[in-house]
């Protein structure tokens, strides 16, 4: 898979749990397990930006691309 999601990440250097950052983001705790696990098929820029505001990071951190050739 190319893009490579490490929500997991940033909500273990914020000390956050998948509970609060579903309160605090106002998504249901399946539909942010999908993006956590990297089964999600798209994500909305609204959505990218909640969480990047409330985990104050950049879309980069979350979201990262990897090449294929290696």
């Amino acid at each position: 898979m190319p893009i490579v999601v490490n929500l997991d990440v940033m909500m273990a250097k914020r000390k956050m749990s998948l509970n609060e950052l579903s309160e605090k983001v106002g998504l249901t705790l399946s539909n942010l397990s999908i993006l956590k696990t990297g089964k999600a098929k798209a994500v909305r820029f609204s959505t990218l930006e909640a969480i990047c505001d409330v985990l104050e990071c950049q879309p980069g951190d979350i979201l990262e691309h990897i090449d294929k050739k290696t």
